[in-house]
């Protein structure tokens, strides 16, 4: 059964579908590039997704030949003459924006059918999972402008690695989806007329699994990488275990194993 979403997006389209949301950029004819409205509409649309039951996984696509070519000129111009503390502003819309992707509980997957530049790598960046299509080409362009990625910064430099970061920063050089998947930005790469398939693939897998697992292993991913092996992470991977062990999905889905059975979570298509 398919559900489409009660707001009225005006650069956004979006639709449930199966347990699986479908959040599509929708300014084609300027290349997927944000503005203000935009931004605002993506915080909402992750935000009541995120929230949403029925919801398993999150699918970021966009119409047109280009995924997003980061800001709208038009915006830029206006920032133009901004004061410090409106360009404050701005940016930290742009960052709760970005945050409450990266957040978001439900796992996220970039489905990229175009180019990816300056800001738009940050869209990739904070989701969980990547799928490209063999002809897209990826850039942080912001040196050419005179500017930096700073607000996308800590989720890139974590996608992307600090070492090639430093070289892709600084040189504003393009790289295709398969310089791309070697670096580790994205997962997969794929023929164009692959790329839903694969995509329905891998979200096919995520919507067996017990949603409260799932929420709890991305909120692991973000506690544990990168962070020291102390007695007090120990701990913390200790209480973790105990707490889902004990968890009602947890138990209904041992429980399930044993007696060779569907856990509850699952309908009987599935």
């Amino acid at each position: 059964m398919q559900k489409n979403s009660d707001k009225n997006y005006k650069s956004l389209l979006v639709k449930v579908e199966q347990h699986v949301a479908t959040v599509t950029l929708n300014r084609p004819e300027i290349r997927n590039a944000f503005n203000d409205e935009m931004i605002a509409e993506l915080t909402d649309a992750f935000n009541i997704l995120g929230a949403d039951d029925e919801v398993r996984v999150i699918v970021l696509a966009a119409a047109g030949k280009a995924f997003c070519a980061g800001a709208d000129l038009n915006w830029m111009r206006a920032m133009a003459d901004y004061s410090y503390e409106e360009n404050l502003a701005d940016a930290d819309k742009l960052a709760q924006m970005l945050k409450t992707i990266y957040e978001c509980p439900k796992p996220t997957v970039a489905a990229i059918q175009g180019d990816v530049y300056a800001g738009g790598m940050g869209l990739v960046a904070v989701c969980d999972v990547a799928i490209a299509v063999k002809i897209a080409n990826f850039c942080l362009s912001e040196v050419r402008l005179g500017l930096a990625p700073a607000t996308i910064s800590p989720y890139v430099i974590r996608a992307l690695g600090t070492r090639a970061s430093q070289r892709y920063f600084l040189s504003a050089e393009v790289f295709d989806a398969k310089k791309a998947r070697q670096l580790g930005f994205i997962h997969e790469r794929v023929s164009e007329e692959w790329l839903a398939d694969e995509v329905a693939i891998f979200c096919s897998k995520v919507v067996k699994n017990s949603p409260d697992a799932v929420k709890t292993c991305k909120q692991l991913l973000h506690d544990v990488a990168g962070v020291p092996i102390t007695d007090e992470l120990i701990a913390d991977t200790v209480k973790g275990i105990a707490d889902i062990r004990s968890s009602e999905q947890g138990k209904e889905g041992v429980q399930a194993f044993l007696q060779k059975r569907k856990p509850n979570w699952l309908t009987a298509d599935q």
